[in-house]
């Protein structure tokens, strides 16, 4: 290696400081098993409240929303509860956002209310409430370290941020809801992509969607784009060109298999032009997927390192930052629409770990309220030297936002 290839004194402080924090993380998450717990699984699932029949649908008025899940449920407790553990099959069903209960005098905690739904039951009420929103549904897949409670809360918060008014479904797959289990977490997302793309298929076919509004946060687009593309190549009664509006929010993916695999087949010509668009959120602050960074060897899409140093040396002698992002599909130039955009938000990063920006920072959150609703360029946004990639800038120091509200993170 010659003197000139060799990492920055600041790259290999910071990637040393990363190192010695990841490494209880690694430790842990490599050598700590998960275990099977004390009751055998199927007993979890044998009393009838886990597989209801089309005449046992109960009442989901009070419950706005639906979710299917790929997580095993206990159905033994007196509130059923859905585990981190793979399940035996998918269930579907409906919830509420977040409510106060007491559990006992003089105490109260947080919980999600929700049951489950017949599987034939549930797709003919959704199908019933697109009918009624012009074929529009919201579809949000969650991250690593997530729990049914956590991705619930974060669904009722999207919806209410960006006033959707179709149907809202979270998919919720059996993350560890665990800081030492991202490998635990890699695992059962890869498990769980038959079960994902399967249910994407179907949502796609469905004869009343005319759009979906796709939105995955974190390793959760590992799930959702090789769905996207196996339901582009086997669709048979539809465009699948209804899956439009794809938003991928710090996306723990590899930026060059992004780049050479997935965004030419996802963003295909046809489909652009048929209104398909990507939307990336990415942050040099983002924490988690600078460790991630570390971890998997190249870059993630929601982090943008210059792996080259040479590229990062051209654009530090341009007077740039250094910060090197997914390349616009060149095929796609020809068309009128913009395919592939990046929002980099690093300079209104929020939060311990700049992970989840879009639910945390007020101008993310504008930005991000504006692409749900089908808004191409929201105000807000500065350009940068590549036509597909804005920055937002930084809040001007006599501007006190409440981020929280602006937000909708209280209720």
């Amino acid at each position: 290696m010659t003197i000139g290839s060799l990492p920055s004194p600041k790259r290999i402080a910071a990637r040393a400081r990363w190192a010695i924090l990841a490494l209880p993380w690694l430790i842990a998450g490599c050598v700590t098993p998960v275990e099977y717990g004390d009751i055998a699984h199927s007993a979890y699932v044998a009393p009838e409240r886990c597989n209801p029949k089309p005449d046992d649908a109960a009442d989901a008025g009070d419950k706005p929303f639906f979710f299917v899940t790929s997580r095993l449920p206990d159905c033994l407790t007196e509130n059923i509860r859905l585990l981190h553990h793979r399940g035996d099959k998918v269930r579907y069903g409906r919830f509420a956002g977040p409510q106060e209960v007491e559990r006992e005098p003089g105490k109260t905690t947080r919980s999600i209310p929700f049951g489950f739904s017949d599987s034939q039951q549930w797709w003919a009420n959704l199908a019933a409430r697109m009918q009624a929103a012009d074929g529009r549904v919201l579809l949000y897949v969650h991250g690593y370290r997530e729990t049914f409670f956590t991705s619930s809360r974060d669904t009722d918060q999207i919806v209410r941020l960006t006033g959707f008014t179709g149907p809202a479904i979270q998919y919720s797959w059996p993350s560890q809801g665990a800081l030492f289990k991202y490998p635990v977490d890699e695992t059962n997302m890869y498990w769980d992509e038959r079960n994902f793309r399967k249910f994407l298929m179907q949502l796609a076919q469905l004869e009343t969607t005319k759009e979906i509004v796709l939105i995955s946060h974190s390793l959760g687009a590992r799930l959702v784009l090789p769905s996207v593309e196996y339901v582009d190549r086997n669709v048979s009664t539809s465009d699948s060109s209804v899956i439009s509006n794809i938003i991928l929010v710090s996306p723990d993916v590899d930026t060059q298999d992004f780049e050479r695999d997935i965004a030419e087949e996802i963003l295909s010509d046809r489909r652009v032009r048929n209104d398909r668009r990507i939307t990336v959120y990415a942050s040099i602050k983002d924490r988690a997927l600078s460790l991630s960074d570390d971890i998997h060897g190249y870059p993630r899409l929601g982090y943008p390192r210059c792996f080259s140093p040479f590229e990062a040396a051209e654009l530090e002698a341009r007077g740039l930052p250094e910060r090197c992002y997914a390349a616009h599909p060149k095929y796609a130039e020809a068309v009128d629409k913009a395919a592939l955009t990046i929002i980099d938000t690093t300079a209104v990063s929020r939060g311990r770990t700049g992970h989840s920006n879009y639910l945390q920072s007020a101008p993310a959150c504008r930005d991000f309220a504006a692409v749900v609703k089908g808004v191409r360029k929201p105000d807000g946004r500065d350009p940068t030297h590549l036509g597909h990639v804005f920055v937002l800038p930084p809040i001007a120091k006599d501007e006190k936002p409440d981020h929280l509200a602006i937000c909708r993170r209280k209720e």
